[in-house]
């Protein structure tokens, strides 16, 4: 025996049901809209390999 009625359940199970498919189709629509396509630059290998070593030194290590 409940003491919620069925009918309560299956209200509350279609609100949820309902709310997550808003969000969804609102994260997919955020999604297309502002991350459609990758903002990679051209140089990226050059970039990132500069941007952790520095500026090249005119220095050379000897062995």
């Amino acid at each position: 025996m409940s003491l919620i009625p069925k009918d309560f359940n299956q209200k509350l199970v279609r609100e949820i049901t309902i709310i997550l498919i808003i969000k969804i189709v609102l994260l997919l629509t955020i999604k297309h809209i502002w991350f459609d396509t990758p903002t990679i630059p051209k140089n990226f290998d050059s970039q990132v390999a500069e941007h952790i070593a520095g500026s090249p030194s005119q220095i050379q290590e000897t062995r």
